[in-house]
C-alpha cells in the first residue's frame, strides 16, 4: 500500500485513474457544474438529448448549476437526469420524501424547485431507481443510448452510488450488477451518520436502492469529486490500488474516460 505515501504534489502522477488536484471544495464543485452545463449546451446545439447519472453526494455543484442554468437560460427540456440512489424503509419502500435524508426530496427542493419552470425538463425525465421494479430504469437508460456522463463521489469503502464493497465477487462479477435493492454496509452507515445524523448510526436507514455499477461503467464519461479528510486514502486507493470488488471505485481504472477531481484537503497525505 505504498500509494498511501504519495504526497500532494505527486498525486495524479502515473495514476491509473486521472486525478486533477484543485484548490478548495468550491473549485471541485464548480468544475462538476461546468461540465454539466457545457455538455447540455453542446448537445442542445447539436439537437441531441443529454443523459446524466446524478448523485446526492456530492451536492455542492448544484447551486452553481442552478445559477448557471437560470442565468444563461439553458434549456433542459431534452435532458434526462437519472439519480443514483435513495434510502429505503425496512419494508423496501422509499423513505418519506419530506425526510432530510431523502435524495428525492433534496433534488425536488434544491435543484428542480429552484430552476425556472420554463427551462425545466418534464418530471418523467427526472428518474430515480425504483425498488419495486429496479430493471425499469436500466431499460430506460439503455433505450436512451446510455449516460453521457456519470457524476458522483466515492464512499469510504470505495462504493460508487450505493454499490457496496463485496469480498465474494471477482471484479467482472461485480461490474455486471444492475440496479437493485441492497443492504448498506456498517462503514457506509457510520460515515453517513457523521454527516447526516450527528453520529446517530441507529437512526440511519439499513436499506437503499442503487443504480447498478454496470450502468455507471457504461457512461461515456465519469466525473467524480472528492473533498473530505478521509478522501485522502480513498482517492489514492481508487487511482493506484488493485482492481477489486473490495474497493469498487478501483473498477474505474478500466474506464476509458474517468477523472477524479480532488480539493487540497483530499490531496493531503492520509498519514
Amino acid at each position: 500500500m505504498d500509494y498511501f505515501d504519495i504526497g500532494p504534489a505527486a498525486l495524479g502522477r502515473d495514476a491509473k485513474i486521472p486525478v486533477q488536484v484543485l484548490g478548495d471544495s468550491g473549485e471541485v464543485f464548480y468544475e462538476l457544474a461546468l461540465q454539466m452545463v457545457e455538455a447540455i449546451r453542446a448537445n442542445n446545439a447539436a439537437g441531441r438529448r443529454t443523459v446524466f447519472i446524478c448523485p446526492v453526494g456530492p451536492v455542492g455543484q448544484y447551486p452553481v448549476f442552478v445559477r448557471l442554468v437560470n442565468g444563461q437560460r439553458l434549456d433542459l427540456h431534452n435532458c434526462w437526469f437519472f439519480n443514483m440512489d435513495e434510502y429505503l424503509n425496512d419494508d423496501g419502500t422509499y423513505i418519506d420524501e419530506a425526510s432530510p435524508l431523502s435524495f428525492r426530496g433534496f433534488m425536488a427542493r434544491n435543484v428542480y424547485g429552484k430552476i425556472d419552470p420554463a427551462l425545466l425538463m418534464p418530471e418523467s425525465q427526472r428518474v430515480f431507481p425504483d425498488p419495486a421494479d429496479p430493471e425499469k430504469g436500466d431499460a430506460l437508460l439503455a433505450s436512451l443510448g446510455g449516460p453521457d456522463i456519470c457524476f458522483g463521489g466515492i464512499g469510504i469503502n470505495g462504493h460508487l452510488a450505493f454499490n457496496e464493497a463485496r469480498e465474494d465477487m471477482t471484479p467482472e462479477q461485480f461490474a455486471a450488477q444492475g440496479t437493485r435493492v441492497i443492504r448498506l454496509n456498517p462503514e457506509t452507515r457510520t460515515a453517513n451518520a457523521i454527516g447526516d445524523r450527528g453520529g446517530a448510526i441507529d437512526a440511519m436507514p439499513k436499506l437503499a436502492v442503487t443504480i447498478g455499477i454496470k450502468q455507471i461503467l457504461s457512461a461515456k464519461k465519469v466525473r467524480l469529486g472528492v473533498f473530505r479528510d478521509w478522501h485522502r486514502a480513498v482517492v489514492r486507493q481508487a487511482a493506484y490500488g488493485p482492481v477489486t470488488a473490495h474497493f469498487p471505485a478501483s473498477l474505474l481504472q478500466n474506464h476509458p474516460d474517468a477523472v477524479i477531481y480532488a480539493n487540497a484537503v483530499a490531496a493531503g497525505r492520509p498519514f
